[in-house]
């Protein structure tokens, strides 16, 4: 572990911190050599972000093990599909609900006691959905624990965010996170929007492989495994001291309390990072649904899935090139060019006619959508409340959980009465919101300058 791991050494160490200004010392010459990404590790430790990646990876295996179980033992497509559904409805409103836990009482006790919570919701799962095929019928019980499983998943991805802005502004001598982006901070955020597109599609791939070479209740097991082991281990890593329980507004005197009194002043502030998520998710939700109607009719539905990872896959990448990006045009410019791109490539899933033609513009749609996700997130940090951060970065993931399933229903229903063509208008219209959701950003961010 580097020295740079708690606040109080960071603190003490401010000449070998970078904050996005060009300099001559040691620092420059290691990240002229290493990259800007070298920094990451000096920050966090070297076991930080494997184990971060690695711990969220069951949240990522959660919704498709679920569908693919439940419709496995009860041979019933409309069975899983519940059963899924109540996993993403629990996510979306339990996420902020162990945010403001995080906030209040710190991250290391909060994601230990939903580690345990979700071992035993999702094995559970598993033992209601084997007495499914037993009885022969639906119970109640499956979709109740689908639910629960989703309501208790550690939010891993939201609250290694908040760690980053902590250690990021501690490194640059901030008092409280973020009090902008720096460099590292966008460094940071674009690792973490990278390695979400990676869990979320590398998970539905394990379930798929280990639960068409072994069992279908093989990918739910293993992932409440990986919860218990890989969870603490991140909660318990020393960057969690980086993220102190918040204290109440008078208890620390003045300056808290002022920020917190500014802060609830524009409620909508928050609101608008978090209805961006949601169109983000729209346009997730219904590309899936229009891809499914598209390639049912030339190769089968299945295919929908390799189509959408190679969105995945260049979103992916281009969320680390944010790290290289210029920082002058700030980030509300930053978002609303990302959105405008996102609603003019989106008319483009309108034109092929062919599984190449239809990959190739997936490819490309799916570089501003990285971007995009870094800067809200970044935009979300910067609006937080003061002792809020937690709650506000995992009300950001359950608006992509919620817009997700708003763009699957939106999406189906048009790609089954109109068609593909219609369906596909719908990311557009979502890539559109987007954009002046980030207008409106822009006149928040000016204010707050």
């Amino acid at each position: 572990m580097t020295p740079q791991t708690t606040p109080s050494t960071t603190r003490n160490t401010p000449s070998r911190v970078v904050t996005g200004q060009e300099g001559h010392g040691p620092d420059s010459v290691q990240r002229a050599a290493g990259g800007r990404f070298s920094r990451l590790p000096q920050l966090a430790g070297r076991s930080f972000m494997p184990l971060g990646l690695f711990a969220r990876l069951p949240l990522a295996m959660l919704a498709m093990g679920t569908l693919t179980l439940v419709t496995s033992v009860s041979g019933s497509f409309a069975a899983g599909g519940a059963a899924a559904g109540a996993v993403g409805i629990g996510s979306a409103l339990g996420a902020p609900v162990l945010g403001s836990l995080a906030d209040r009482r710190g991250q290391r006790p909060v994601l230990l006691l939903a580690a345990v919570l979700n071992t035993v919701a999702v094995l559970a799962l598993v033992l209601a959905a084997g007495n499914t095929a037993a009885a022969g019928d639906f119970p109640l019980a499956v979709p109740a624990t689908a639910f629960i499983a989703g309501a208790t998943c550690p939010q891993v991805g939201p609250l290694a965010r908040v760690r980053w802005m902590a250690l990021t502004a501690n490194a640059a001598g901030s008092a409280a996170p973020p009090a902008g982006t720096s460099r590292d901070l966008d460094t940071a955020l674009s690792y973490e929007s990278t390695a979400d597109e990676v869990t979320f599609v590398l998970g539905p791939a394990l379930v798929g492989i280990l639960a068409s070479l072994v069992a279908p209740w093989l990918p739910l097991v293993l992932a409440a495994a990986m919860t218990i082991t890989l969870v603490p281990a991140f909660a318990v890593h020393p960057t969690h001291h980086a993220v102190p329980a918040a204290q109440r507004p008078g208890d620390r005197g003045g300056r808290r309390g002022k920020s917190a009194a500014n802060a609830s002043k524009l409620p909508w502030a928050v609101a608008l990072p978090v209805f961006a998520m949601v169109c983000v998710g729209t346009f997730f939700g219904s590309t899936q649904a229009a891809l499914s109607a598209f390639s049912a009719g030339l190769a089968g539905a299945e295919i929908a899935g390799l189509l959408y990872a190679v969105m995945g896959l260049s979103s992916a990448a281009a969320a680390l090139s944010v790290a290289y990006w210029p920082r002058k045009a700030g980030l509300a410019l930053r978002w609303v060019l990302c959105a405008v791109l996102m609603a003019a490539l989106a008319v483009l899933l309108l034109v092929p006619a062919s599984l190449p033609m239809m990959a190739a513009v997936l490819l490309v749609l799916g570089l501003p959508v990285g971007p995009v996700m870094v800067t809200v997130f970044a935009v979300g940090g910067t609006v937080a409340p003061a002792g809020r951060l937690g709650t506000v970065m995992t009300a950001l993931a359950s608006g992509i959980v919620a817009g997700t399933a708003i763009g699957s229903s939106v999406g189906g229903q048009l790609a089954q009465l109109h068609g593909p063509g219609a369906a596909f208008l719908v990311p557009v219209c979502a890539a559109a919101a987007l954009a002046l959701l980030g207008a409106g950003a822009a006149v928040v961010l000016r204010r707050r300058a």
